[in-house]
């Protein structure tokens, strides 16, 4: 089947299959599948929508079309976890949950990104560090959660390539809000870290992304559908974003609160 003729079934709500999923996804990966094509079926997709098994073969593409960290030859003591927020206004959660749950015995690979519209990104707080490396390679990855619990870095190259490329197409054509696309973006890249258990945020009030109380019932339930399909544990969480979190919105001073936290000076 052409790529013109899995646009077409997913334009007229046919689900898709694997090897359909599996040549779109190694398409964009490799740079063979044209922008165009590759915007109309991000436009059919936030039209007629994904069930969770197609999200699910979606997500487990994108996770295969780079490097799966494996973690097994570091016989790690405790378990990999992880949380992703939608992200919000003053949000500073991660700077201090990584190194909790890493105190705690376990240890967090934490793959994050910028922020989205109006909302701040873990890596815009952690870029305000001078010096902060957020692209390293994977094996300095590794080596700093193996020897501290915990770290937090950007998207590298190798890291889920393909959402990479769709997700640049998306920006640019209206399609980011689309639940599946979201889920497989999410999900492809914590699964490409090799965590086994994540916490998921969702923001919802005039600092979030999301919108309304429904917006964030149906991305939780997308979500929790497609990381059930996966095998992979996950909660989901809903939070009030009507007002700042914490004290402080910035850049350099939410991770100025969050030194200040962890140290139990706040």
């Amino acid at each position: 089947m052409s790529i013109t003729d899995i646009i077409r079934a997913k334009r007229d709500g046919r689900a898709l299959g694997r090897d359909e999923i599996d040549a779109v996804v190694a398409g964009l990966a490799d740079g063979s599948l044209p922008g165009e094509q590759a915007a109309a079926l991000a436009m059919a997709i936030l039209l007629k929508g994904m069930d969770f098994t197609e999200t699910a073969l979606l997500t487990a593409a994108m996770t295969r079309s780079g490097e799966v960290i494996d973690w097994s030859d570091m016989d790690l003591p405790g378990p990999l976890l992880d949380k992703h927020s939608t992200g919000g206004i003053g949000d500073k959660v991660s700077l201090m949950l990584a190194p909790i749950v890493a105190a705690c015995g376990g240890f967090v690979p934490m793959v994050s990104g910028r922020g989205l519209g109006h909302t701040g990104g873990t890596l815009d707080k952690l870029a305000s560090i001078a010096g902060y490396h957020a692209f390293p390679g994977l094996d300095r990855f590794r080596q700093v959660v193996r020897d501290t619990g915990c770290a937090i870095i950007g998207q590298t190259g190798e890291i889920a390539p393909a959402d990479r490329r769709l997700y640049a197409i998306r920006d640019v054509t209206a399609t980011v809000e689309s639940l599946p696309l979201i889920t497989a973006s999410i999900l492809s890249k914590k699964l490409a870290a090799g965590i086994r258990g994540l916490v998921m945020d969702i923001k919802i009030g005039s600092g979030a992304f999301m919108a309304t109380a429904a917006d964030a019932h149906a991305l939780a339930e997308t979500m929790g559908g497609t990381a059930a399909t996966l095998g992979l544990p996950m909660r989901t969480v809903i939070s009030d974003m009507g007002e700042v979190l914490g004290t402080s919105a910035g850049n350099a001073l939410e991770v100025t609160e969050a030194i200040a936290y962890l140290r139990g000076d706040a």
